[in-house]
């Protein structure tokens, strides 16, 4: 299956936003063989996948991660030369109301992978071990937050996440995943498990799970729900085109080098409200037949009460995977936001 320039890669939660998009870059763009492992969890949709798993390079298998068996059989039987690991319960108010599913899913999966992963490496031949890695996909949530801009007291630049920021977690989420981070690093340190481990600022394209905040504003909207919108909407995210993510976890994946952590980040911090804002006025020009019960969309804002211990601001220092790697996003947010709305207009069953 492996030839020397065509590796196999698996892919944990291939079924997810962030993993479909790199598996569909992988079979689209490259000549590399794709084993897709998702447990198809509430959020798993393999209808993101039609438009490339007739491919001969593309395998799916339902597995849990947690399942010590099953991933062994899956390593066993497909032989990756690369692991990138991305299946995690992510979204933060469902960690706030049930911790348990994050807990299990991004630690205990994250060491039952890393020990299956360590034992298949260990007994591989030489030329094959060294080529061998272990990419591991978390976030910059990892970090806890910033300072916001209001509460700037100098005219020193705002600080941004770095790979040395400590870690700072708020969320069971965000906790659950620091604690995946610091797991793949022990394997590394310990056991010598070559790993790369890559922190993402906040996702957004086709195919999100509505749940998240511009899918949810997008698809609200056009049915003339309430746009809610946590406190005043002044929390500050750095968004990031999902396909320009999966350009880089895949370039990380190839050349990172081993131990290594790249921020990746899309240059592109925005307030939450201002957001909202964005999407409301593309859908005033791009679906400009509103629902009957307004005028305009923005007439559907609502604030609602804050999440508890919301982090008031993210943003990623990316100069390292620039200088090192040479990746550079390539959507600003204006170009990716109206991509992403012309996307579920498109595919908006009516």
């Amino acid at each position: 299956m492996n030839l020397s320039n065509n590796k196999c890669i698996l892919v944990t939660g291939g079924a997810g936003f962030i993993g479909s998009a790199v598996i569909r870059e992988l079979i689209n763009n490259t000549e590399h063989t794709v084993i897709n492992v998702d447990k198809l969890t509430y959020a798993g949709n393999l209808e993101t996948l039609k438009s490339i798993d007739q491919s001969l390079r593309y395998h799916f298998e339902q597995v849990d991660i947690c399942d010590v068996d099953a991933i062994k059989r899956v390593i066993t039987t497909y032989q990756p030369d690369i692991i990138m690991h991305l299946a995690a319960e992510t979204h933060v108010d469902r960690s706030i109301d049930g911790p348990a599913e994050f807990i299990q899913t991004n630690i205990i999966g994250t060491y039952t992978l890393l020990e299956q992963a360590r034992d298949y490496w260990s007994q591989l031949e030489v030329n094959k071990k060294t080529n061998f890695r272990f990419h591991h996909i978390s976030t910059d949530e990892v970090y806890g937050d910033l300072p916001h801009p209001d509460e700037q007291t100098s005219d020193e630049a705002l600080p941004l996440f770095t790979e040395t920021s400590s870690y700072a977690p708020s969320s069971p989420y965000s906790a659950a995943k620091a604690s995946s981070d610091h797991l793949v690093r022990a394997w590394y340190r310990t056991y010598g498990l070559p790993i790369l481990i890559t922190n993402c600022s906040n996702n957004y394209g086709s195919y999100q799970f509505p749940e998240k905040l511009i899918p949810l504003m997008i698809l609200n909207a056009l049915v003339g729900k309430p746009l809610p919108v946590y406190g005043k909407g002044h929390q500050i995210r750095d968004w990031l085109y999902v396909d320009d993510h999966a350009q880089a976890l895949i370039l990380v994946a190839m050349t990172g080098n081993i131990g290594e952590t790249y921020n990746i980040g899309g240059h592109n911090e925005k307030r939450n409200i201002d957001v909202v804002h964005i999407i409301c006025q593309l859908l005033e020009e791009l679906a400009p037949n509103k629902p009957s019960n307004i005028k305009q969309y923005q007439d559907l804002i609502t604030y609602v009460t804050d999440r508890s211990g919301h982090d008031v601001r993210y943003a990623i220092d990316a100069s390292k995977i620039k200088r090192e790697l040479n990746w550079t996003p390539k959507e600003s947010f204006e170009s990716g936001i109206r991509k992403t709305v012309q996307w579920y207009l498109s595919t908006k069953k009516t």
